[in-house]
């Protein structure tokens, strides 16, 4: 079985869902945080991995 699971990343100030990717979650146990663009503040903000 696969190890690599899809994820979702969630704009920090308003909470929307914007991104989502893979990761590894054997060897990546942490949560991952990126600065991405959202559409909705219209700038670029934290973005953290979410629950399903």
């Amino acid at each position: 079985m696969s190890q690599d699971r899809l994820i979702k990343f969630a704009c920090g100030t308003c909470k929307h869902v914007n991104y989502w990717s893979s990761k590894n979650k054997k060897l990546v146990t942490k949560k991952i945080e990126l600065k991405k663009y959202c559409k909705w503040c219209r700038k670029q903000t934290k973005h953290k991995e979410t629950k399903k």
